[in-house]
């Protein structure tokens, strides 16, 4: 069982829930952006919600299927369509065997994840899939998807694939699709946050910042207010962390995501909460964003909410799965 590769799409890569255990040989986790999208994907086609998926920015890739496959899509708000005919997102579907499937442009939100029953048959690079693009780390080399490449799949033996014998059913998006620039982004105060001067301070959780288009899965760079330090700072590069807010030199903030290094050395002026990071992993170059203040105890409690509410979901999904 095999998917070609017809057109990429927009940095199309395989990702699991990331590389860990590495960091201090200075190897970052990687993995999706948007982890519970994801999550969500590979749990609607009965893998392990970990398991690697594709994941596809703005605009996303066409394959084709050499056998008949059950899969999912979650994530932004794409135009999908399956032999020519339009596919619901967030739903299980069975394509049959030679079937096309075509993700067009995104129409809310920026990134989307395609998972495959069975997920796909690759070799572990440090114990996981995931595509590092910056420590080129992962399948293909750690490069995204091309043209002519073809992606071996696990095979599912006695699994109906059938779709005129197993009925679909579909998520509703809301709980875990939330991109609107109106809804604060909620940021934990960093270890630096009180070496900033009164003005930035304030600015921090009050001005509006805009996402640079010089922004990737590395970090997204924020245009805003200048912000400063009341004095200046000699830092030694400690460990920094998917959603840390960093400040250089120029007083335009950076937030580091899935790609981040392992340790830096500007100032830590912030961490976004957890829960919110899929939430800032969907907005695109030119939206706004503003912060709000959280303590750690608060975000705690939230981000465990939402990881109660995915696993009775998992268990629910599980179920419904049964033969």
């Amino acid at each position: 069982m095999s998917v070609a590769v017809l057109k990429p799409g927009w940095l199309t890569t395989v990702q699991d829930r990331g590389r860990y255990g590495y960091a201090n040989l200075g190897v970052g986790n990687a993995g999706p952006m948007d982890e519970v999208a994801l999550r969500l994907a590979n749990l609607l086609v009965g893998n392990d919600e970990g398991a690697g998926a594709l994941e596809y920015t703005a605009s996303g890739p066409c394959l084709r299927f050499a056998q008949a496959v059950r899969v999912a899509l979650t994530g932004a708000m794409f135009e999908v369509r399956a032999n020519g005919a339009a596919l619901p997102m967030w739903q299980s579907h069975v394509l049959p065997a030679g079937a096309t499937l075509e993700i067009g442009a995104t129409t809310r939100g920026l990134r989307g994840y395609l998972a495959v029953a069975g997920s796909f048959a690759l070799a572990p690079v440090l114990g996981s899939v995931a595509t590092d693009l910056n420590a080129a780390l992962g399948p293909f080399g750690g490069r995204a998807l091309r043209t002519g490449d073809s992606i071996d799949l696990n095979a599912l033996p006695g699994v109906d694939l059938d779709p005129d014998t197993k009925p679909r059913w579909s998520l509703d998006p809301r709980p875990w699709f939330d991109f609107d620039p109106a809804h604060p982004i909620h940021l934990i105060a960093g270890t630096h946050a009180d070496a900033l001067d009164p003005a930035s301070r304030m600015a921090l959780h009050q001005a509006e910042f805009r996402i640079d288009r010089d922004s990737n899965r590395v970090g997204l760079r924020l245009d805003g207010p200048r912000l400063a330090l009341s004095a200046p700072l000699e830092l030694a590069s400690e460990a920094i962390a998917f959603g840390t807010v960093q400040l250089p030199p120029g007083g335009q903030p950076i937030v580091l995501m899935a790609e981040h290094p392992t340790t830096g050395g500007y100032p830590r002026i912030g961490q976004v909460a957890a829960f919110d990071l899929p939430r800032l992993a969907q907005l695109r170059p030119g939206d706004t964003l503003r912060f709000i203040a959280i303590d750690q105890d608060e975000a705690q409690s939230r981000y465990l909410a939402r990881e109660r509410e995915l696993a009775r979901l998992a268990a629910a999904i599980a179920q419904r799965l049964q033969p």
